[in-house]
């Protein structure tokens, strides 16, 4: 799927691809803009895969990306008078209220997600990044920023059942790194920021299935991954990752990790 909208000097493109067509993808992306055009948001969730049989929830990872999504989305464009992380954290109590009476939300498989956030008005740029999706800032004299939570890439890798699977011991455990869950304290966590809006000049949110194209596969830097999308779209960052992925026979960049995962791009040029 993707979808495009110009409003005034602004333009929106966002393509989220499933990492296998038979399941459903559990990414999760909105933008929204104001009538007024003097600002916007963006909302990116990347849901984690359970190991099959694992967790005690009556809900699939789709279920809780939605409802999290859709309450933070509403939030983050209706009360401007809360931060990205109060708007988390209000966010993950509602979700959780929505099925901890038939749902067991400690067990440390409960459906959870990575986030990205990003608004702004016609001043600045506030944003929240919570695991390991990525959100990029680029500005006008070339530079790029990238926003990383990157507590998952300091566990050492002996404390993972593998690349793609966590242990219970250092997901949303001190000393680990953390996802929004059913706890609202997490939003505590995230990196949080504000930028002056004037020079940026693009603002880029991945999920990890997308980033591989530097994390992974090393094909260029954060701003390499920029220059591509602001001229292939979401979607030809997308595309080069799968044929990456396809090339990867031996396993020699991949790993143990899943041949294909869900792939979500945004890209609001300023």
């Amino acid at each position: 799927m993707k979808a495009s909208c110009r409003l005034a000097d602004m333009r929106i493109q966002l393509a989220t691809v499933p990492g296998d067509p038979a399941r459903p993808n559990e990414d999760w992306a909105a933008t929204a803009l104001p009538a007024s055009g003097l600002g916007g948001l963006l909302v990116v969730l990347d849901g984690v895969t359970p190991p099959p049989g694992n967790g005690d929830c009556v809900h699939d990872v789709p279920w809780f990306t939605a409802r999290l999504g859709g309450a933070l989305t509403e939030l983050s464009a209706s009360r401007r008078d809360m931060t990205l992380a109060e708007i988390l954290a209000e966010s993950i109590r509602r979700t959780a209220d929505a099925h901890r009476d038939t749902c067991d939300l400690s067990h440390p498989r409960t459906p959870q997600a990575t986030v990205v956030l990003a608004r702004w008005d016609e001043a600045e740029l506030e944003y929240l990044v919570l695991s390991d999706s990525a959100l990029l800032l680029a500005r006008a004299d070339g530079t790029v920023r990238a926003v990383l939570d990157d507590r998952l890439d300091r566990v050492p890798r002996a404390s993972l059942v593998s690349d793609a699977v966590a242990d219970s011991l250092v997901r949303n455990k001190a000393g680990g790194f953390f996802t929004a869950a059913a706890d609202p304290s997490v939003a505590a966590l995230a990196v949080t920021g504000r930028e002056p809006l004037a020079p940026l000049r693009a603002v880029l949110a991945l999920t990890d299935g997308a980033t591989r194209w530097v994390e992974t596969f090393r094909e260029g830097s954060w701003a390499d991954c920029v220059a591509l999308v602001r001229k292939a779209g979401p979607e030809g960052l997308i595309e080069r990752v799968r044929a990456l992925e396809a090339g990867d026979s031996e396993r020699a960049f991949l790993g143990g990790g899943k041949r294909h995962d869900d792939a979500t791009v945004v890209l609001v040029e300023v």
